[in-house]
């Protein structure tokens, strides 16, 4: 099976990393991809055409007679590169356009929510600031002010001063026919959750957390995500059971009715509250960085999978397999992000991180300018590390960081900190018995 990844950033090296793996794979493609995946895939194997372009998209993946396009970045599926290529009569793994607006509009994925009973906090979608003055006192503090359509993972702002609520909101709405979204704020960890269709089946992957805010302790500018990890140690139990029953098939089967099947992975955001799981919010791709952590975790073979719920025979899938492993995975941001990064600066001992047993580095926001790999975005790399539990994988981790240089770099040192506390107590409370797993 040929498979073409499309898109630029980590998310998709992390996929490029897992197919290549898959024996079922023969040929693996990038569209643009980065200096990492073609590292690993070789140059010549990736290809400068507009991820945005459909026709240019679903021209070369007929030419490399693709089996497979797996569309990773939400940009892409909004402007309808799924439609395309599935209309040249190549399977594809990513939403139509149609499907893709549970994304690409908060307000049509609370309808959609409304519709199919599935819970979520309440809303109030405004179009000016009277309304948002209106709502922002409705809910009350802490104010959640999201940008109706898409923003990179940085569209939301989590706020107690309503006059930052207000500009938030402010700055949305100067395009033409803007909208933003006031939520009730949702208290209680969240957690993501993959799910995997073909439109009617439903397969949930592994549950993982992620880090959103630019600085340690949950401090600093919300931003596209600084870092994640899987497993959950303190998730209750049948969460994923739960979510299964009262969020994802509710919501693909409501997807269904309205005639915009939904294929490939409807990713939940969800907040764990005192009244119960609730949706904060449905991606129509693949998360940033949580990929990188549970497909580091998966031991189904991607492809297989992938192609499953394209040409929708999903129910013949058999169970999942996962490693009996933790994964962490934390962001290198360039110096002054999220705000304006600084590009350019050189990046050091990449392939030294890269080249330890328990830990990998994939690209984000590289380039490589006169034979020297340099920062060209504001989340530059992932760097993941796995072990035995979430302390092993944290060392793992950390310790591969260590190894980078660049000037003015930042990331966290708190991924997955008080989740490896907490699994560490679990086992010291109940211990595993010799013999036992």
């Amino acid at each position: 099976m040929k498979v073409l990844v499309v898109g630029p950033g980590a998310r998709e090296h992390a996929l490029v990393r897992s197919l290549a793996t898959d024996p079922g794979v023969t040929g693996l493609f990038a569209a643009p991809g980065n200096p990492g995946i073609a590292g690993l895939i070789g140059e010549r194997n990736c290809f400068a055409v507009d991820a945005l372009d459909p026709a240019a998209v679903t021209g070369l993946a007929g030419e490399l007679g693709a089996d497979l396009v797996v569309v990773g970045p939400e940009a892409p599926l909004v402007a309808g590169v799924s439609d395309a290529v599935r209309a040249a009569g190549i399977p594809c793994f990513g939403p139509s356009a149609a499907a893709a607006r549970l994304e690409g509009s908060k307000a049509f994925a609370k309808d959609v929510m409304a519709a199919a009973g599935v819970p979520t906090g309440e809303s109030a979608t405004c179009a000016t600031l009277d309304e948002v003055r209106e709502a922002l006192v409705r809910f009350g503090a802490p104010h959640v002010v999201k940008d109706d359509g898409l923003a990179a993972g940085k569209g939301v702002v989590v706020t107690d001063d309503p006059e930052a609520a207000l500009a938030h909101a402010a700055a949305c709405l100067e395009r033409e026919g803007a909208r933003v979204v006031i939520e009730e704020f949702l208290d209680g960890p969240e957690v993501s959750l993959f799910c995997v269709t073909d439109g009617v089946t439903v397969l949930p992957l592994e549950p993982a957390q992620d880090f959103k805010r630019a600085l340690d302790g949950d401090l600093g500018p919300n931003t596209g995500g600084m870092g994640a990890y899987s497993p959950l140690p303190w998730a209750p139990e049948g969460l994923v059971d739960e979510v299964l029953e009262r969020v994802a098939r509710p919501t693909v089967a409501e997807m269904a009715r309205r005639g915009a099947p939904f294929v490939g992975v409807l990713y939940c955001g969800l907040a764990l509250t005192s009244r119960g799981v609730k949706v904060i919010e449905f991606n129509a791709r693949f998360g940033d960085p949580e990929t990188q952590v549970v497909l580091a975790r998966l031991a189904t073979p991607l492809g297989m999978l992938l192609r499953a719920a394209a040409v929708q025979h999903l129910e013949h899938v058999p169970e999942l397999e996962w490693h009996e492993k933790a994964a962490v995975t934390v962001v290198l941001a360039s110096e002054n992000y999220p705000d304006t990064p600084v590009k350019g600066d050189v990046l050091t001992g990449v392939d030294e991180a890269g080249s330890r047993p328990d830990a990998w580095v994939l690209h984000a926001g590289t380039a490589v300018e006169d034979g020297k790999l340099v920062a060209a975005g504001g989340r530059v790399l992932s760097v993941v590390g796995t072990g035995a539990d979430l302390t092993a994988a944290r060392t793992a981790v950390y310790g591969a960081l260590e190894q980078i240089g660049l000037r003015g770099g930042q990331f966290r040192t708190d991924i997955a900190e008080a989740a490896a506390a907490a699994d560490l107590t679990e086992r010291l409370a109940h211990p595993v018995a010799p013999g036992e797993s």
